[in-house]
């Protein structure tokens, strides 16, 4: 039988002409309309075959084609968020059914939840992703619909003083101080301090390293231990084989608990993620003249765009042309220009 049912769906299990096996979900519980999708898809596939007429495929091919091929992604987890709340749109639709009235729909719903315009975009940045993969390399499609973004505000980069880290640090139980410093003092992720392991540190070098396959860019990292980081590393010795961090003997996998919002509190610090710790470190360095190029190549950055978001930070490579205007003079505590002062 060339139609089967699994579960309450229909699906359709057929030989094409050219011999490929084919076996696809129909989206429908009746019987009858499932019996019409499969004669509808044998008439296609046959043309496909014999008159050289492209193949249509749907945006669950397309999904599953495209997750394949981006296993490696640091975000695929985040990207897979996205595509399940895309599905309830576009599941069993054909590709060249996506149109811009529907993308607008889609757009007006999720900004119905509530939520900011970023989440918004990184809705659609995998949508237009995978569309895009369909015109450009797998030749699915002839056109991909124009996915426009939504405004983002530039948000201002969220850092503290060399004060209010000491006093969140002072707030903190042990386990998550000592991470919370370690993020200080090296700029690393999240993931890559509670991940760490004893075979990335080398402490006679003074350095650590981060896999690819643990860097978000995928490219390795190497992490030079200043003076404060080593002393850190060296109070984790003996806590746990495996792991740099732990907490009574277990891994670390999440920080932002509610001992670090209580901790947040209790310094009096405000709209502060763990994330901000790493723009606390690359805010820090700019302010003591590292260079970007220096500091990209610390941070594992990908690109020189995300590294210059803390250049506003430090202008001392400004100060000499700022000076070539110091016609003024203060004297008494009033200012006057000096060639009129000698008249």
């Amino acid at each position: 039988m060339s139609i089967i049912k699994r579960g309450d769906t229909w699906w359709v299990d057929l030989v094409a002409p050219n011999g490929q096996r084919v076996r696809r979900t129909t989206g429908t519980r009746q019987e009858e309309l499932a019996q019409e999708y499969h004669d509808r898809l044998k008439v296609e596939l046959w043309r496909v075959h014999r008159l050289g007429e492209r193949m249509r495929h749907t945006w669950n091919e397309a999904v599953v084609r495209w997750l394949k091929e981006q296993s490696h992604k640091a975000t695929i987890e985040t990207d897979k968020i996205h595509l399940r709340w895309l599905d309830s749109f576009l599941k069993d639709l054909y590709l060249d059914a996506i149109n811009r009235d529907l993308i607008d729909k889609i757009t007006d719903v999720k900004i119905a939840e509530g939520v900011s315009n970023a989440t918004v975009n990184r809705v659609m940045e995998v949508l237009r992703a995978i569309l895009r993969k369909c015109v450009n390399e797998w030749e699915w499609l002839d056109r991909a619909p124009f996915i426009k973004m939504l405004k983002e505000p530039t948000r201002r980069i969220r850092y503290l003083t060399q004060n209010e880290a000491q006093r969140l640090l002072t707030h903190l139980p042990e386990h998550l101080a000592d991470m919370a410093a370690f993020s200080l003092a090296t700029g690393l992720r999240r993931a890559n301090v509670t991940g760490l392991e004893w075979s990335q540190i080398d402490l006679a070098r003074r350095l650590a390293w981060i896999h690819p396959d643990q860097a978000k860019a995928r490219k390795a990292i190497a992490v030079p231990l200043n003076a404060e980081a080593v002393l850190l590393i060296r109070k984790q010795i003996g806590n746990h084989p495996l792991f740099v961090f732990s907490y009574k003997g277990n891994p670390i996998y999440q920080v932002s608990t509610k001992a670090w919002y209580k901790g947040l509190k209790s310094a009096g610090i405000e709209n502060f993620r763990w994330h901000d710790l790493r723009h606390t470190w690359a805010s820090w360095h700019v302010q003591n003249g590292t260079p970007l190029f220096a500091l990209q190549e610390l941070g594992g950055w990908e690109s020189p765009e995300m590294v210059r978001r803390y250049a506003h930070l430090s202008a001392d490579h400004l100060a000499p042309y700022a000076d070539r205007l110091c016609s003024l003079r203060v004297v008494s505590g009033s200012s006057y220009d000096t060639n009129v002062a000698q008249r």
